[in-house]
């Protein structure tokens, strides 16, 4: 992967210092769950000592989902884990030295397991901010209590799956791969948007198998971020996994189903493991499988199905599932606009329409953007940090140099044996950059690392090969 450039370096390491000295401790002091006629609710109560307190929320609404008990110590843990999860947002603003567990217990092996995830999940918090400090020294975790809740004993039948989703192409291809059941399996998505909710229905899934959570961050932190406190990304993707779980335990669902593909493994910086995806990689995934096992231990299997696959194998399949064109979205600047659009402007747009280019280049394309993203030249320079052509790659969700070069170079080659005139980016690519081998097929490739059952595994193959 390519090194990020100083400009997109901000160096906060006196801020980070200073904050550290004058708020030196963060206390996770309690949660609550409780339900009403609509929503699971549950809340958390973290402080800041001489800042502020917080007190995010989240609710999950009810519908007609036949639910277990939510007053098992079982259901108690995992908020509490939810919890742990959810702190790294407020955390993050003064980064405290010692965070302080006032409501439970933890043992010295799970304390080790939350610092490597804090740690790694806020690398690219870290790398942006220039703060340089080894994992030991990044943070210290100390319970206060003795507390602990023993989990009983959990003899549910557990069948069936959710699938998270969130509006982009990856979870449309497991949505239509998966040998889904719409009357018994169910889709998952925190702070819906229309297009989330439209892929899940357009997947035959009906409101009462569409699990809507809304997650409320406490404004507070959005006043530290204005205020010139630390800020920066966060493992999403880490707190998306225990709130699932959770879900999964109360519907009795036997899997979770991601959809991160094999690209996600790639760290972001040459020689240093810093990922924007970390909490989508394997390493997270298999982490938060063994430590579940431990801790929680349900009959919930938490996996990403398309694991084995690269983000160009991927668009191969997006490509024919033409119902979703119209709707899918994975753009975050255009997310924040009502309704959501693609802002045809940023790395994930660029990404989303390269990868698809050797698919559907080129008025296939132009039907789902809005207009032909090879031809602006005000992308260029985003171009080159996707293609490897630049000392930097996009600290975003995209894929890797060798997924994005064989898309660039097959749309060229697909052009050019039509007889057809490249657009701009195409043709600066053919004319200053290498061209790929495209002989050496990668959409032919199947990652076999990946923590697939055979009957999906032979689901998956089945889907990319046919």
């Amino acid at each position: 992967m390519g090194k990020i450039i100083n400009s997109d370096v901000t160096d906060n390491s006196l801020e980070f210092k200073k904050f550290r000295e004058k708020y030196n401790e963060l206390h996770y002091k309690s949660f609550s769950l409780s339900e009403d006629n609509e929503n699971i609710n549950i809340s958390f109560d973290f402080e800041i000592t001489g800042l502020c307190s917080f007190n995010p929320k989240i609710k999950i609404a009810k519908k007609n989902f036949k639910l277990k008990n939510i007053n098992s110590n079982l259901a108690k843990n995992m908020v509490f884990n939810i919890g742990m999860i959810e702190l790294i947002s407020y955390w993050k603003s003064a980064c405290p030295k010692n965070i302080y567990i006032d409501c439970m217990s933890l043992t010295d092996e799970q304390i080790a397991w939350w610092k490597k995830l804090y740690f790694l999940g806020l690398g690219e918090l870290r790398y942006r901010n220039n703060i340089k400090v080894s994992e030991d020294e990044f943070l210290n975790i100390k319970c206060t209590t003795d507390k602990f809740l023993e989990n009983e004993k959990d003899v549910s039948k557990y069948e069936g799956y959710i699938i998270p989703i969130g509006g982009g192409k990856d979870s449309c291809v497991t949505l239509e791969t998966l040998n889904l059941d719409t009357n018994r399996d169910y889709t998952l998505i925190i702070n819906p948007k229309p297009t989330t909710l439209e892929c899940a229905k357009l997947a035959g899934f009906n409101d009462d198998h569409i699990i809507e959570i809304k997650r409320i961050l406490d404004k507070k932190i959005i006043d530290l971020n204005a205020k010139g406190f630390i800020n920066g990304h966060t493992p999403f993707s880490a707190m998306l996994a225990f709130v699932s779980y959770f879900v999964s335990y109360l519907l009795g669902r036997k899997y979770i189903s991601l959809s991160n593909e094999n690209s996600a493994n790639e760290a972001n910086i040459n020689g240093e493991k810093i990922n924007h995806q970390y909490s989508k990689s394997i390493e997270f995934e298999n982490d938060f499988e063994l430590y579940t096992k431990k801790y929680l231990n349900t009959g919930t299997k938490y996996f990403s199905f398309l694991r084995p696959l690269n983000e160009l194998q991927i668009a191969k399949i997006f490509s024919t599932l033409k119902k979703y064109h119209p709707v899918f979205k994975s753009c975050n600047v255009g997310s924040k606009s009502t309704p959501w659009v693609w802002c045809c402007n940023c790395a994930k747009c660029l990404f989303a329409f390269t990868i698809l280019s050797p698919y559907l280049y080129k008025k296939e394309l132009v039907d789902i953007f809005g207009e032909d993203l090879f031809e602006k030249e005000s992308l260029l320079e985003i171009f080159k940090e996707l293609t490897g052509n630049s000392d930097h790659k996009p600290f975003d969700c995209v894929g890797t140099f060798e997924e994005v070069n064989f898309a660039v170079t097959k749309t060229i080659e697909n052009l050019e044996e039509k007889g057809e005139k490249l657009p701009y980016l195409l043709q600066y690519y053919k004319d200053d950059c290498k061209m790929s081998d495209t002989s050496d097929d990668i959409t032919k490739r199947y990652n076999e690392n990946n923590n697939l059952t055979d009957e999906q595994n032979k689901l998956l193959k089945a889907k990319l090969f046919e």
